[in-house]
């Protein structure tokens, strides 16, 4: 069973899961690599699809021992029996519009995830499929060794699960509509 690192586009899934895969000496599955090199990913205007029972169907192949896996899809493309605990990374929204905005996204774009990220969109997804193995941590306004270490404490403890709600920090700055179009 593998360790999961995921969450929407910008949380540091990557940064972390080297920094992970690096302290625990395992190898990583990046779901996103794996999708581009099976030719998955179809152009959709400003996203790309992917065919998640055909991906789900590859990486059942690919896992075989104990690795870290990253990807936003983890929820969608993995089966309870591969995962022993899941980490899902957020991160507020505010903080991801320059991200989206460096990385040149579109307005709709940028909309579409943030939307996710407030919504919780990944962290309900997966909490609904992994119940107790799905662990969220908030990663605004933290250093990757500082992230680190409240992941691995995550891994190694299971525990640390943190509540997440960054709808209530839009509707009290009344930014509803910054992020979701009337």
């Amino acid at each position: 069973m593998s360790i999961v690192i995921t969450g929407n586009p910008g949380v540091g899934k990557h940064t972390i899961s080297e920094k992970i895969a690096e302290r625990m000496n395992l190898s990583i599955i990046d779901i996103n690599t794996i999708a581009k090199d099976s030719g998955l990913f179809e152009k959709n205007d400003d996203s790309n699809d992917v065919d998640v029972e055909e991906l789900e169907k590859i990486l059942e192949e690919k896992i075989s021992e104990k690795n870290v896996i990253v990807g936003h899809l983890a929820p969608y493309v993995l089966r309870r029996n591969q995962v022993k605990v899941m980490i899902v990374l957020r991160r507020n929204p505010y903080e991801l519009i320059p991200v989206y905005q460096d990385r040149k996204y579109s307005d709709n774009k940028i909309r579409e995830n943030t939307g996710s990220e407030i919504l919780g969109i990944i962290a309900h997804d997966a909490m609904n499929k992994f119940q107790e193995k799905i662990f969220q941590i908030d990663v605004s306004e933290k250093s990757i060794p500082e992230v680190v270490e409240n992941v691995m404490a995550t891994i190694l403890e299971n525990n640390g699960n943190e509540q997440v709600d960054w709808l209530e920090l839009v509707k009290k700055n009344n930014d509803l509509g910054k992020f979701f179009v009337d």
